[in-house]
């Protein structure tokens, strides 16, 4: 079967039944004492509406009509449709009918600047493009620079000359399934990852790998019918949308939040009946500190029926798991580590008995194989430290246009993750240090070599190594050591100000003058430096995804 199959039968058993939901909070809101006055606050804003819905019904025939709509402009099986949107109603039924069209869905960051966009379009060979009013502006600035691109939709009001209006596009097609055969095998999704050089890499997955991630996702947390799953992180993240893949595969109804305060987050659990919600780090870290200062008081909300607490994405503190519990001790906890190249998140996994094991990473997930091998693919003894390599059917393809990078990672249907762990006596992985140089804050990867290139640039500026330092909030935050250039002196605020250029999450959240040290080969000693600052190990424990 294809991951179509899932939205086509859920429609067609539980077609009228709510499958998602959009909430938009807004600042307003704050000014509420409890939930229920903050509906009276949302009632008070017509134009911005707080809460939209659609069915499964519904949710299948806006896929097929924008499926149809693709069909209808002479797209080909495998053409590569990318989607750069905030999250909304509308992203999954554009993401599925990508996929009814037999074409390719390339989900794409929406922190993207102008440049990234433009270089990841024409690196996946991207021929059509939706996006949403966010990007309007980042794309007036590459309008003609990407070949391929010959069409562009619009969702919201008022696009761009240069682009369609997709919903009224789609208004005109038939909202009846396309006479589209897929096979597992076939092209499905591409998402972008990158390596320590800060270029993106364009992973490819078959449908396949969407399909395990479906049923993995709902072996791992049991979801029924009942359940209501709140998802905050992005939809372009494999980690956000894998993890709604278990709402689709039980058929169970989904909440798109808008918003990470504490107080919308606890709202919107106790409006919806949410049972399961996936945290990042920081969010966490916010609740129980606003549930400690008295910002936010529990008897104001109904949370009795939230059953599970999941964290991924980044470094995971096992001290704020235990914190957490302590809070919540009725809740359940789990924790995947995953990676684009394994569909995201579950190729290893905690699992909700085995909280006594927080801060190891866990087991191999539903359907996959682990192994913890030497430089040379060979497995070491547990209790050694070695590269973390997963099989299962979720492995990408290969790094789309790029055969060598490919080969660097595939390995007789092993993935070699570049991350080092240990395992256990009792076979639990445990994450001790990232062989590749990725900064993972707040969930987001950072690139230090890009960062570093960026920061060169400034004419005072001898030499800079870019690390990722220890952040109880972030997990880790991007800290730039700057050597000066004999005789000149810079402050703080003159590197802020220069970095200002860069996209706000990409900046230096700590700044260090001092000397970077080389190697004889001219390489930056980097792990002399995170010894220094980071104080010892840097990586608890770490999940992607």
């Amino acid at each position: 079967m294809v991951i179509t199959d899932f939205l086509e039968r859920n429609a067609r058993l539980w077609g009228s039944e709510c499958a998602l939901v959009e909430l938009s909070p807004a600042e307003e809101l704050d000014r509420a004492v409890t939930w229920r006055e903050a509906r009276l606050i949302e009632a008070a804003r017509p134009d911005t509406p707080y809460r939209r819905e659609m069915s499964w019904a519904d949710f299948d025939r806006k896929a097929n009509r924008f499926a149809n709509l693709l069909l209808s402009r002479g797209l080909k099986r495998g053409t590569k449709v990318a989607i750069l949107m905030m999250n909304c109603l509308e992203y999954l039924p554009v993401y599925f009918g990508i996929l009814k069209a037999g074409c390719v869905a390339v989900p794409m960051n929406f922190r993207y600047s102008s440049e990234e966009i433009r270089y990841c379009l024409d690196l996946a060979d991207v021929e059509v493009l939706v996006f949403g009013p966010e990007f309007t502006e980042r794309m007036n600035a590459i309008q003609g620079q990407n070949a391929r691109l010959r069409m562009q939709f619009f969702v919201g009001r008022s696009g761009p000359n240069y682009t369609e209006d997709c919903i009224q596009m789609m208004g005109y097609c038939s909202a009846s399934a396309p006479p589209v055969a897929m096979e597992p095998e076939d092209d499905a999704a591409i998402y972008f990852s990158s390596g320590t050089t800060g270029f993106p890499k364009a992973i490819l997955h078959p449908h396949q790998s969407l399909t395990q991630s479906c049923i993995m996702e709902q072996k791992h947390h049991g979801q029924t019918r009942e359940d209501v799953f709140l998802c905050i992180p992005p939809l372009y993240h494999t980690g956000a949308k894998m993890h709604w893949f278990g709402s689709l595969v039980s058929g169970s109804k989904a909440v798109l939040l808008r918003g990470v305060k504490p107080e919308w987050i606890l709202r919107a659990v106790t409006e919806e009946k949410c049972t399961i919600v996936w945290l990042l780090v920081p969010w966490v870290q916010d609740i129980l500190d606003a549930i400690d200062d008295g910002r936010v008081d529990l008897s104001h909300y109904l949370l009795d029926q939230w059953r599970l607490m999941h964290v991924g994405a980044q470094p995971v503190p096992p001290s704020l798991i235990r914190r957490w519990l302590r809070v919540f001790p009725h809740h359940q906890y789990d924790t995947n580590y995953g990676l684009s190249e394994s569909t995201g998140p579950g190729c290893v996994h905690l699992g909700v008995e085995n909280v006594r094991k927080v801060g190891a990473i866990g087991v191999p997930g539903y359907g996959w194989e682990c192994r913890i091998i030497d430089s040379e693919g060979n497995a070491v003894p547990d209790g050694q430290v070695g590269e973390l390599a997963v099989k299962g059917p979720g492995v990408m393809k290969c790094y789309y246009r790029n055969p060598g990078a490919t080969a660097e990672v595939l390995h007789d249907g092993w993935l070699w993750t570049g991350d080092m762990a240990k395992r256990d006596e009792e076979g639990f992985i445990y994450l001790v240090d990232r062989k590749k140089d990725v900064i993972i804050t707040g969930g987001e990867n950072l690139y230090p070599v890009e960062i570093e290139d960026y920061i060169r640039r400034f004419d005072k500026v001898k030499d800079v190594a870019v690390i990722g330092t220890p952040d109880p909030r972030l997990g880790e935050i991007a800290t730039a050591i700057i050597e000066l250039r004999e005789g000149v002196s810079a402050t703080e605020e003159e590197i802020n100000r220069f970095c200002a250029g860069m996209p706000r999450y990409k900046r230096p959240r700590r700044i260090i003058f001092e000397h970077v040290p080389r190697n004889p080969t001219g390489k930056i000693e980097k792990p002399a430096l995170r010894e220094k600052y980071c104080h010892g190990r840097l990586v608890e424990a770490q999940v992607s995804g």
